[in-house]
């Protein structure tokens, strides 16, 4: 008689709060892409404060911008898979999004330095995202003493 083991991996609270913020971004920077969710599709530039397109007619985009969003998703996808590396993720991928919400504050929307692009909108999702991966990371990526 054979004994078929498996071995179950359980992801921890912090693991799954990465993995589900990854798969967020990875969504977002797909439909930074996608006619009707983004209006003005056509107006949509690499990069720069010019670009007309905006996610759900609220958001600001560039193709810079939908790639960061890929970028932070497959990054939460990679660092969910440790329950250290999914808390750094978070703290600080939301630590970067409360200096882009300053940065956003600071630069003028129709500025040279408006090179992602940014509007208020966009601002001031990131003070709510960066607020919520940090509190995320450091409330369910406490070890036990």
């Amino acid at each position: 008689m054979s004994t078929t083991h498996t071995t179950a991996t359980r992801r921890t609270h912090v693991q799954l709060a990465a993995l589900v913020v990854g798969a967020a971004f990875l969504l977002v920077g797909v439909l930074g892409f996608i006619p009707g969710i983004t209006t003005n599709v056509g107006e949509l530039t690499f990069a720069g404060h010019q670009s007309g397109a905006m996610l759900l007619g609220l958001f600001q985009v560039s193709v810079l911008h939908n790639i960061v969003h890929l970028l932070f998703g497959i990054a939460g996808l990679l660092f969910s898979r440790g329950p250290l590396s999914a808390k750094r993720y978070l703290v600080i991928g939301g630590i970067i999004y409360l200096v882009l919400w300053i940065y956003g504050l600071l630069i003028g929307h129709g500025s040279p330095a408006n090179f992602v692009p940014l509007n208020d909108a966009d601002n001031w999702l990131h003070l709510v995202l960066g607020a919520a991966m940090v509190a995320l990371g450091s409330i369910l990526g406490r070890t036990k003493a």
